[in-house]
């Protein structure tokens, strides 16, 4: 994988490494509507890359991840700079959103690459074959 594509992840794999490195956020960027009534998964920050009203790429978007991490983004030898893991439906939004923080110097962003809800399946329906909550992996709901 090129250093133009954020690295994929399965839904395992991302627990995992929320799980190993504490620094690590997951940022669900789906928009309000999905993030609080389709779920999300537990402990994930919301950061939206697309919303209501206008249906346009937030214009803030680094700067809202920016803040997020406040000094978690500084790089050490040591440690590394803290993992961005982000997620949506799909995992398509998070593989755009992903490109564009590398773009913005961030080095170490990650994508759930099955996201939330996973493909659909033969019938349209989502849940059915992978994603996260398909996994059984720890979310909630409003």
């Amino acid at each position: 994988m090129s250093k133009s594509e954020p690295t994929p992840l399965t839904p395992q794999q991302a627990l995992k490494l929320m799980q190993d490195d504490p620094r690590s956020v997951l940022v669900d960027i789906r928009s309000s509507m999905e993030f609080l009534f389709v779920g999300h998964p537990k402990g994930a920050v919301h950061v939206p890359w697309i919303d209501e009203p206008d249906w346009v790429i937030n214009p803030e978007f680094v700067t809202d991840i920016r803040k997020l991490l406040l000094g978690g983004a500084v790089c050490t030898v040591d440690d590394g700079c803290a993992p961005v893991i982000l997620i949506c439906r799909s995992g398509k939004r998070s593989l755009e959103a992903g490109k564009l923080l590398l773009q913005s110097d961030f080095t170490r962003v990650f994508h759930v690459d099955e996201g939330f809800e996973g493909d659909l399946d033969e019938d349209h329906h989502r849940s059915s074959f992978n994603g996260w909550r398909f996994h059984g992996l720890p979310w909630e709901q409003c």
